[in-house]
Parts: structure tokens; C-alpha cells; sequence
């Protein structure tokens, strides 16, 4: 074979090289383009209706964190939701809502107001129980020191809802 025929045959093993190394992967059954490592044996998840474990915030917060971690599953899984009896279990409570200073000042006073959201989950694998956690997540989200709660409420909790659904996925689903 001559140098021009070698050329000429590069372009078309470089292309063969990359279908293989693209099929490797997904041929081993563990990677996931949504990031997850799931076992392909689990096939359903349930989640529990949040509760409210604290004075403060919008009654219809649960609810919505509980539709939230519903949604994000069946957008990023395979999974398919069971009303009870999956193979994966969520349920858990928001339990702090509370607005702290942050950032002070030079003359202790506080720049901004930091809204602070906690939720506690209980998450059970009934698959491979090494996987089950009893954790707190929490996320915040900071506004003005001369605006009030109500004033950014709706603008705060949906960041907020955002980052603890991602957080309680990648704790349950992706094993991070």
C-alpha cells in the first residue's frame, strides 16, 4: 500500500475509531447521558408528598417541591412513577423556612437578606438498601436588606425549588 492509499484510509478508520468508542459505553449498560447511575434493574419510583415541618413559607410549598422532584425524575429517568411501591422512594419535609442577614455591613447592619429553605429526605433504594439516606438539603437565595420577604418571594422560590430538586436527584439518582 502506498503513502497516497494510506491517506486516503485514515479519514475512514478515524470515523470507525469513533463509533466504536461512541458504542463502547453505552453497550456496558452503566453510563447514562442524564448523568444517572442507576442500576438497570430499577424500573419505578414513587414520591411521597412532601409535609410541612415548619412555621413559615407557602402552604402549597411541599406540594410544589414534591411536583418539582416528580417532574425532573420522569424528564431525566427511564423510570416509570408509581403512586406507592417503587423500587425507589422519596419522601421527606420541608423543615426550616427562615430569612437570615447576610452580608453585614460597616455598621452591623445586614446588606442582604438571605432566604434559607431545608429540606429533610428519607430515600429508600428497595433495590440495594446501601443506597438509602436520611439527609437535610438546603438551598438559599439573597435579596435587598430594604425589601421585604413578600416583596421577592415568587422571584426567590423558584431558584431555590430548582437547586433542591437538582440536589436531592443527584444525591438519589446519580449517586454524587
Amino acid at each position: 500500500m502506498n503513502q497516497k492509499q494510506r491517506k486516503s484510509l485514515l479519514p475512514s478508520l478515524r470515523i470507525i475509531g469513533l463509533l466504536i468508542l461512541a458504542w463502547l459505553p453505552l453497550s456496558c449498560g452503566v453510563y447514562s447521558f442524564t448523568g444517572t447511575s442507576l442500576s438497570p434493574d430499577i424500573k419505578t419510583f414513587t414520591i411521597i408528598n412532601f409535609t410541612m415541618g415548619t412555621a413559615g413559607g407557602p402552604a402549597d410549598l411541599p406540594l410544589r417541591l414534591t411536583e418539582q422532584l416528580k417532574e425532573y425524575y420522569q424528564k431525566n429517568t427511564s423510570l416509570t412513577q408509581l403512586p406507592t411501591g417503587g423500587d425507589l422512594i422519596i419522601e421527606g419535609s420541608i423543615i426550616s423556612y427562615d430569612v437570615v442577614p447576610a452580608a453585614p455591613t460597616a455598621n452591623d447592619q445586614a446588606g442582604l437578606n438571605r432566604l434559607n429553605v431545608t429540606a429533610q429526605v428519607r430515600f429508600t433504594n428497595a433495590l440495594d438498601e446501601t443506597k438509602n439516606f436520611d439527609q437535610s438539603f438546603t438551598y438559599y437565595a439573597d435579596f435587598p436588606q430594604d425589601q421585604t420577604l413578600n416583596q421577592n418571594e415568587a422571584r426567590l422560590l423558584p431558584t431555590i425549588l430548582e437547586n433542591l430538586v437538582q440536589q436531592i436527584f443527584n444525591k438519589s439518582a446519580a449517586d454524587w
